[in-house]
């Protein structure tokens, strides 16, 4: 049997949410490839050799990965949510383009999953209902400057915003000035949303405006959204209206 490749999201966390499409996949891999903790996931068989790594080798991963499947392995690597967003998907593309002419015969495809930014907006009510983008706060890829220059524009454009990795342990500074920024240009009454282990037993939702909101209530496993001037609660529920006319 001939390698392949294939890049999938195994979903926020609740097996519930991983499509079938990405289960029957893991169920014919040979190999999987991911970090720790999201390997750990896939169940284990006699038949499937499962291969982890740190979280900060993703290039690395990917052209581990893409040997594999030119050796002929079938060859799965995991992202949690979608491996589109912020995930393995752009690494295995970029490896490609770096690694031997070889590569590019290969059988490579995607298969989406539930993002975490879609799974807490669910969990919250529909705060994704008009325009909307998604900012990653890490700035381990890209710097710190050009994430506040992010913010500032999507603010400007009142783009609710979806922030991922917002507070670390090794830059808990970082989310301090991010809020800052928003109340700066977003306004004090703005709603701003934490949605911590989503899809999990241990999910907790807490929603409140800018100047309520303190640096601690975030860490990585917390996906933030912070609303437009449209953006409203309604109860327990926080949406942003299909029109703003």
């Amino acid at each position: 049997m001939s390698g392949w490749l294939t890049v999938v999201g195994l979903g926020p966390g609740d097996d519930a949410m991983t499509t079938p499409q990405v289960s029957a996949t893991l169920q014919a891999a040979t190999d999987v490839v991911g970090y720790s903790k999201y390997v750990e996931r896939v169940p284990e068989r006699t038949d499937l050799t499962r291969h982890a790594s740190d979280n900060r080798v993703e290039l690395e991963r990917a052209q581990f990965a893409l040997d594999l499947a030119a050796g002929g392995s079938q060859v799965v690597i995991v992202s949690s949510g979608d491996p589109g967003v912020f995930a393995m998907a752009a690494a295995v593309f970029e490896a490609l383009e770096q690694g031997p002419e070889n590569w590019l015969s290969l059988d490579i495809s995607i298969q989406p999953g539930i993002s975490a930014l879609l799974a807490a907006a669910a969990s919250l009510g529909a705060p994704l209902g008009h325009d909307f983008c998604a900012i990653n706060l890490s700035d381990n890829l890209k710097p710190w400057a050009l994430i506040e220059t992010r913010l500032r524009l999507a603010a400007q454009a009142e783009f609710v915003m979806a922030l991922y990795n917002p507070r670390s342990a090794g830059r808990p500074h970082q989310f301090a000035r991010a809020l800052d920024l928003l109340r700066e240009c977003c306004g004090n009454k703005t709603l701003i949303s934490f949605a911590r282990d989503v899809s999990k037993p241990s999910e907790r939702l807490q929603t409140m405006t800018l100047a309520e909101a303190k640096p601690d209530m975030a860490d990585m496993r917390t996906l933030v959204i912070v609303g437009s001037a449209y953006t409203r609660r309604v109860g327990r529920y926080v949406y942003t209206p299909r029109s703003v006319a």
